[in-house]
């Protein structure tokens, strides 16, 4: 199954890290995703290491687990890693395959390079950041 462009852009746009981007950023954001295929059991992001890429799912379902224990279970227009996007922090949780899935995978490396073309989209994920994190400084 491949998707098409459309159906990459659908995904992306829901992801809230990108909720203020313009179709046309989505368009850019959606272009540097690789559509990848994992086998049940393949750990994808490693707990403790340092994030290089951002993941949506778009079939299966994946397992987070935070010191060896399941804190959460993801399936299909789930993401995660983000923050590696953003970041160059270590990873706070494993993610591991727990059925064959398919997903997409954009590279920070990528992604920066698309931020550094495009300021205005630059601005808006950082202002989605700074938002997120203002709101969980004062919960």
């Amino acid at each position: 199954m491949r998707l098409h462009r459309d159906a990459k852009i659908d995904l992306i746009a829901h992801v809230p890290l990108f909720e203020r981007c313009s179709k046309r950023e989505l368009e850019a954001i959606a272009g540097l995703a690789d559509q990848v295929e994992r086998e049940e059991g393949r750990v994808l992001v490693h707990e403790g290491e340092l994030g290089r890429e951002f993941w949506v799912l778009v079939d299966g379902i994946a397992d987070v687990t935070r010191d060896g224990q399941t804190v959460a279970t993801l399936g299909a227009g789930d993401f995660f890693g983000e923050i590696a996007l953003v970041s160059n922090v270590p990873r706070t949780a494993s993610v591991t395959a727990a059925s064959p899935l398919i997903g997409l995978v954009i590279s920070s490396r990528d992604f920066w390079t698309l931020l550094d073309e495009s300021p205005e989209t630059q601005r808006k994920i950082l202002e989605t950041v700074g938002d997120r994190l203002a709101q969980h400084d004062d919960s």
